[in-house]
């Protein structure tokens, strides 16, 4: 069910009990735990591990949020959203999940390699669709979810 041991800890994340998970946030965080509800604590403990496994935001995002927190207007052109490596889609299609893992270079899916997430869903649906927009991961309008 799980690929990793990484994916099936942090999908188990929410039926530990608080004492577990505090104690879990202190060895990932070196530091005691904050006073946040369960959802809230289960949800940065999951980022947290993954930004160990896989990395956290790039240079060019995190230069983005501070000119943003500064007030600054930036006119940055903005690159197409691609979840980071190692992230997994998945999509329910005509009744058959379909996985889809990201990779450094391209996407992975039925154990071959495809350049881009489109030509993974027009293999699935037989018609032409826009990759993200088939995954979630963007609105109808095109917007980045």
């Amino acid at each position: 069910m799980y690929n990793s041991k990484l994916e099936k800890e942090v999908a188990e994340l929410g039926k530990h009990s608080m004492p577990y998970l505090k104690d879990l946030w202190e060895s990932y965080f070196d530091e005691s735990a904050p006073l946040f509800n369960k959802a809230t604590l289960v949800n940065k403990l999951a980022y947290r591990m993954q930004e160990l496994e896989f990395g956290g935001l790039s240079t060019e995002t995190l230069n983005m949020l501070r000119d943003l927190i500064k007030g600054k207007k930036t006119k940055r052109r903005v690159k197409a959203f691609r979840p980071v490596a190692g992230t997994r889609l998945m999509r329910e299609y005509d009744g058959k999940e379909h996985y889809v893992t990201v990779l450094s270079k391209g996407f992975e899916y039925q154990e071959e390699h495809y350049k881009s997430l489109s030509a993974i869903a027009t293999l699935i649906t037989g018609t032409r669709w826009s990759g993200n927009a088939f995954f979630g991961l963007t609105s109808r309008k095109g917007r980045i979810l």
